[in-house]
C-alpha cells in the first residue's frame, strides 16, 4: 500500500486553465481501487481546500501548509501560527509603516486596524471580507492563521524578523506569512494512519512544493514544474495536462492500462 499526496495547481489541474485533468482523476480512482491511499497536500487554507477536494472526489487532505489534517472528510486539526512570533512580525511591520492584514480564523475574513494595506497595494486578488476595527489592538487577537504585509520584495530586508515564520510571495505586491511545513503534515497524517513513511509518494510542480520533496519517500515532479524542484525529484513525469500523473503511476506499476 502506498500513500499518495498531490499538490493541486499544476499537478491535479492544468496550470493554464485551472481545470482538473481528467486522466489524473481517473488515475486517483484506479489507485484507490488498488488499495492505495490518496490525499491532497497544499498550502491552501482549509476552507479553500474543502471545495477542491470535493471537486476531485478526494476525502483526505493536508492543508494550511501542513497545519490542517482531514481524514475521511473529518477535520483532525487546524492549527494557527505561533502567536508570539506572528505578533513580532506584525509589530515590526507596523512600526515600519507597512499595511497589515491578519486572518484570525480559517475563512475569507481578514482583520485590519487601518487602511494602509489597501492604500499601499490595493485589495487582495481573491475573495476577501475586510473587518475594519481601529480600536482593536493586534495583541488582542487570540489566534492568527495568516499575516499579509504590504512590503515590496526589494525592501523585505527591512523586516529583521522576516524569517522567524514561514512566508511566501504569491504576488509582487505583498508578503504572506503562513505555515510552510507540508512535509510535517504528511508525517503527521502517516502517524494517524499507522503507515510507513517509506510508502509515501508525493506529486508536485511548484516552488512551494520543495518542502515536501524529502529523501524518506518518493518525490515525483510534473514536467511543467519549477526547475529546482525537477532537480530534487526522484522521477520527473510529463506535464499535468499531458497525463503526467497517469504516466508516472503506469511507469512505477501502481496502476495498469
Amino acid at each position: 500500500m502506498k500513500y499518495f499526496f498531490f499538490d493541486i495547481d499544476g499537478t491535479l489541474t492544468d496550470i493554464h486553465t485551472g481545470k482538473l485533468v481528467p486522466s489524473g482523476l481517473d488515475t486517483l480512482r484506479k489507485l484507490e481501487q488498488n488499495g492505495h491511499f490518496t490525499a491532497i497536500c497544499t498550502g491552501r487554507a482549509y476552507y479553500k481546500t474543502i471545495k477542491a477536494a470535493a471537486d476531485a472526489g478526494i476525502h483526505n487532505f493536508v492543508s494550511n501548509g501542513g497545519a490542517a489534517l482531514v481524514i475521511e472528510d473529518e477535520l483532525i486539526r487546524n492549527a494557527p501560527l505561533d502567536r508570539e512570533k506572528a505578533l513580532e512580525i506584525i509589530h515590526e511591520a507596523d512600526a515600519l509603516g507597512y499595511g497589515i492584514l491578519v486572518s484570525v480564523d480559517d475563512s475569507i475574513r481578514v482583520f485590519m486596524r487601518d487602511r494602509r494595506f489597501i492604500d499601499q497595494v490595493g485589495e487582495r486578488q481573491e475573495p476577501t471580507e475586510y473587518m475594519y476595527h481601529p480600536e482593536t489592538s493586534y495583541d488582542d487577537l487570540e489566534k492568527i492563521y495568516k499575516v499579509y504585509v504590504s512590503i515590496p520584495q526589494e525592501k523585505e530586508d527591512e523586516l529583521t524578523k522576516k524569517d522567524i515564520l514561514g512566508h511566501i510571495r504569491f504576488v509582487p505586491e505583498y508578503l504572506c506569512y503562513q505555515h510552510d511545513k507540508k512535509d510535517q503534515g504528511i508525517r503527521d497524517m502517516i502517524d494517524h494512519l499507522h503507515g510507513d513513511i517509506r510508502d509515501v509518494v508525493v506529486f508536485g510542480d511548484g516552488e512551494n512544493d520543495m518542502i515536501m520533496f524529502k529523501k524518506e519517500w518518493t518525490s515525483i515532479a510534473m514536467g511543467n514544474g519549477y526547475p529546482p524542484l525537477l532537480e530534487m525529484a526522484d522521477y520527473v513525469t510529463d506535464a499535468a495536462e499531458d497525463d503526467g500523473i497517469r504516466n508516472a503511476c503506469l511507469h512505477f506499476g501502481w496502476i495498469t492500462e
